[in-house]
């Protein structure tokens, strides 16, 4: 029996992608719009923000959730979910499918399931507890996470400074990040999802990472930078690798630097991606129209897809 292209009588089928930077996200995700009637929603933490399109490579063509918050506002991922569930929500409506891309895992599994978000901690919490860390040392933070709650302490090393505070930051809010784990890493989703990751050779990657930054370089990425440094920045905005190195740093130097940064995300981006129940690896070391009929020769099993309509 064919596929039943106009997807009636059934929920609709939301395809997500995900892999480190300079993976092809974007380029496939475009091409899958051109191939059936599809909307892409971003699910990367600082394409987000306005005011710096060239340094977190927002796409040109129309894509939800991106350039939606200002640069002084602080990242939410509990209101993220919000809006990507809503988003979601509204193109399956319309008869068409959400294709969710992005690198930023959290993202990615906040716009497919449900997550139980934690609170937001009090004000001033993060601060008190990295003072902590910095002034009594990094065992001493790390006893005071155990006195309060042991089973994160046992899944957080002393040395993780991030992982530390943030667990402080949690039980002062009432949550755990042992929790937070076990949620993270199921398969559960909101709508039927089939979960595709790129995957691209390591040298490959790390050349396209090196192309980029010095395209960024040629676009302007220096003068973007150093506009959005010299405004009002949040603690979140101002984790937009390669901010402070353009804005700073003479060209050479900025786009060595932020090559090593880049690199260095993308293989915790790979942890994350192994990481994924379920995800279907697909080889990205091809142009993105191939990378997209394989993804569909998938997706069309399950019988879901509307087709693109004409025009």
């Amino acid at each position: 029996m064919g596929a039943d292209p106009s997807g009636q009588g059934r929920e609709g089928l939301v395809l997500a992608l995900f892999g480190p930077t300079a993976s092809g996200k974007s380029a496939v995700a475009e091409a899958l719009t051109e191939r059936v009637a599809a909307e892409i929603v971003s699910a990367d933490a600082m394409q987000v923000y306005r005011g710096l399109p060239i340094l977190t490579n927002q796409p040109e063509r129309h894509t939800r959730l991106v350039g939606i918050w200002p640069l002084d506002r602080e990242g939410s991922v509990a209101e993220y979910q919000r809006l990507a569930h809503a988003a979601v929500d509204e193109i399956l409506a319309a008869g068409r499918t959400p294709v969710v891309a992005g690198g930023t895992g959290l993202y990615l599994r906040a716009a497919l399931a449900v997550l139980d978000l934690p609170p937001a901690p009090p004000p001033g919490a993060r601060e008190r507890w990295e003072l902590l860390y910095d002034e009594a040392g990094a065992e001493a933070a790390h006893a005071a996470l155990a006195e309060r709650d042991p089973a994160a302490a046992a899944l957080v090393h002393p040395n993780d400074r991030r992982r530390v505070v943030r667990a402080l930051e949690l039980v002062e809010a009432g949550s755990s990040l042992a929790p937070e784990r076990s949620r993270l890493w199921t398969d559960d989703t909101r709508r039927p999802t089939l979960v595709f990751g790129l995957e691209v050779p390591t040298e490959m990657l790390e050349r396209r990472i090196e192309e980029r930054a010095r395209e960024m370089v040629d676009r302007g990425v220096q003068d973007e930078a150093a506009r959005a440094l010299a405004g009002p920045l949040s603690p979140t905005a101002r984790k937009v690798i390669g901010l402070e190195e353009f804005a700073t740093l003479a060209s050479a130097e900025a786009i060595e630097a932020v090559a090593l940064r880049t690199r260095q995300y993308a293989a915790y981006q790979r942890k994350w991606l192994r990481r994924i129940p379920g995800v279907v690896s697909v080889r990205a070391d091809r142009p993105p129209d191939a990378v997209a009929d394989e993804i569909l020769e998938v997706a069309r099993a399950r019988q879901r897809l509307p087709a693109r309509r004409a025009g």
